[in-house]
């Protein structure tokens, strides 16, 4: 055992309230290796993807039990936080279904209702708008320019039939880049998820904007940005209409003025949060980078802290009831994340959803 390994906090199944706790699987892909795990509520590794590159972040379970995700390519833009560069659909049993490469995604990406595939991408901005683009850190330029943030909507066959640019936005420009950021991306999106009526959630991380786009007129028709939740990760709807999101309560630079994180569900028109989570002191749960959150069915919800490879259920109340600290830790030399365990995104499953569908045991314990 190594020095540092010695010294580690204690890792996989924490605490554990049987009674009380969802049963439910889990999924997460361990940043820095090349695997995407299912786990139980023991923390056990019941289900494994194995890879042919390190994740472009992340991947989930589709409806048929495959799963979609994205892994990092060579080529693209260089220096850019979050890309990925080739998604792919592959099946249970580790056989790949579908991939198309755009060495240009980032972050995100989204098999939408109709079988098409929506994801992020960058493209490079103008001399023009570069000069109309306001904050960040002045001379932080990224040595190409600044490069702008693209969603991208192609059938499976790569065909591209819905496209939105951030430079085309007239209303992204009435949001500057935190004076804290660098000026190499515009405006930095880090998730986005589609609606029902086909409208996208969006959030812009630089900016701290979250926003609502109307995918028939490519306007924003909802925007928040407040510097207090110290930019933020993974906002999506909830079925009952308000919205859930991780504020990471820091900059880019891993400080802010909050002290911790926060898991917030807002009221969109009010604007106002109507439930938190925070740590108790506040400094106690805090990631300032990545992470996310669900509801989970039973009520409860589902945290990621993505930092520290921690993730916990906790009821209405902020009681927690099941506590897991992800094993799988980098060995190998890793520009970013050697000697750690760090988590983009987590997902959950019902042990009968149509996405496990009888492929793993019912009971999750």
């Amino acid at each position: 055992m190594t020095e540092s390994a010695s010294r580690r906090a204690p890792t996989g199944l924490i605490y554990a309230d049987r009674d009380r706790a969802t049963p439910v699987y889990r999924m997460f892909s361990p940043l820095g290796l090349k695997q995407t795990l299912i786990i139980n509520m023991q923390g056990e590794v019941v289900h494994a993807w194995d890879l042919p590159y390190e994740p472009g972040n992340y991947g989930y379970l589709l409806p048929s039990g495959n799963m979609l995700s994205a892994v990092r390519t060579p080529d693209g833009p260089k220096k850019l936080p979050a890309k990925g560069g080739l998604m792919q659909e592959w099946d249970w049993d580790g056989n790949l279904l579908w991939e198309f490469q755009d060495d240009h995604q980032h972050h995100d990406f989204r098999r939408c209702k109709n079988g098409n595939t929506l994801y992020l991408r960058w493209e490079l901005l103008s001399k023009e708008n570069e000069k109309r683009v306001l904050g960040g850190r002045e001379g932080s330029e990224h040595e190409a320019g600044i490069w702008g943030d693209v969603i991208r909507e192609i059938e499976p066959d790569g065909t591209v039939v819905w496209e939105w640019r951030a430079d085309e936005c007239e209303e992204m420009y009435n949001f500057p880049l935190n004076p804290m950021c660098p000026r190499h991306e515009w405006c930095h999106a880090n998730c986005i998820t589609q609606l029902d009526n086909g409208d996208i959630v969006i959030n812009f991380r630089y900016n701290h904007l979250m926003a609502i786009i109307d995918y028939k007129t490519k306007k924003f028709r909802w925007t928040l940005c407040d510097y207090a939740y110290g930019q933020q990760h993974s906002v999506h709807m909830l079925e009952n209409g308000n919205i859930l999101f991780f504020a990471n309560g820091a900059n880019v630079l891993g400080s802010g003025p909050e002290g911790g994180s926060r898991v917030i569900e807002l009221d969109p028109e009010t604007k106002q949060p109507v439930w938190q989570y925070a740590g108790s002191p506040r400094f106690s749960f805090f990631s300032w980078y990545i992470s996310n959150a669900h509801r989970l069915d039973s009520g409860n919800t589902s945290i990621l802290e993505g930092v520290k490879g921690k993730i916990f259920e906790v009821n209405p109340e902020g009681e927690t009831l099941w506590e897991f600290v992800s094993p799988h830790f980098v060995t190998e030399p890793h520009p970013m994340y050697t000697g750690g365990n760090a988590i983009f995104r987590h997902y959950y499953y019902n042990p009968d959803s149509i996405e496990i569908a009888g492929r793993l045991p019912a009971d999750p314990w």
